[in-house]
């Protein structure tokens, strides 16, 4: 079965520890509720951006944490 986790990035692209443990999803979908309820701790940790991953094959990212200028 395809694990579904979140790689935790500065802007340049270094990883970066998250404030917040993430854990492997099962799906995509449950992936992304998480990181939409969480982002906002996550960006105040440190994090700038995140890339979703299924097993090792990146599906998208960089995703920015931070909200978009008005």
């Amino acid at each position: 079965m395809a694990a579904w986790t979140w790689r935790f990035e500065k802007a340049d692209g270094t990883e970066v520890q998250p404030a917040v443990e993430p854990e492997e999803f099962t799906t995509q979908g449950d992936a992304e509720s998480w990181i939409g309820e969480q982002w906002q701790p996550l960006a105040e940790g440190g994090a700038d951006q995140v890339r979703l991953f299924e097993d090792t094959t990146e599906i998208y990212g960089p995703m920015s944490l931070h909200p978009a200028d008005s």
